[in-house]
């Protein structure tokens, strides 16, 4: 019943078929999407999105110390899981595919690499919904 009404008010928003075009991303996540996010215009560029996300990697510093790039614990993370899904769901897409493919042969692992993914989906999503565009796939490149 919930369902059916989440899917009601999705439809009527003006970006849902925009969202729900990219591989990946369903109905349930479009609307947590939508409602964490809105239309993207508080976040002037793709990585303040990823930030807010929690999926932009943060450099640990204290002093003269700097400790290199590590996965950050903070971030809004609902929408940290709406995205790690959605990743996760566009494996069986192949420009997504190759590039977790890539990532995997450089050597990172699993979630590492869906959270790569996620944030260039991020990068994605985030100029869809600035020009209200559809998802366009782009030719694949092999690893």
């Amino acid at each position: 019943v919930i369902a059916a009404e989440v899917e009601e008010v999705l439809d009527a928003h003006p970006l849902a078929r925009v969202l729900t075009s990219m591989p990946g991303v369903g109905v349930r996540t479009a609307a947590r999407i939508l409602l964490e996010v809105g239309d993207a215009s508080a976040f002037p560029t793709a990585g303040h999105l990823a930030a807010y996300a929690g999926l932009a990697p943060v450099t640990r510093r204290s002093g003269s110390s700097i400790r290199g790039e590590h996965p950050p614990r903070g971030g809004n993370k609902h929408l940290k899981r709406a995205f790690f899904l959605s990743a996760f769901a566009a494996l069986k897409d192949p420009t997504s595919r190759a590039y977790y493919d890539r990532k995997r042969a450089a050597g990172k692992k699993h979630n590492a690499a869906l959270i790569c993914l996620a944030r260039r989906r991020v990068d994605v999503l985030h100029a869809m919904l600035r020009n209200a565009t559809l998802y366009e796939p782009r030719p694949a490149r092999a690893a």
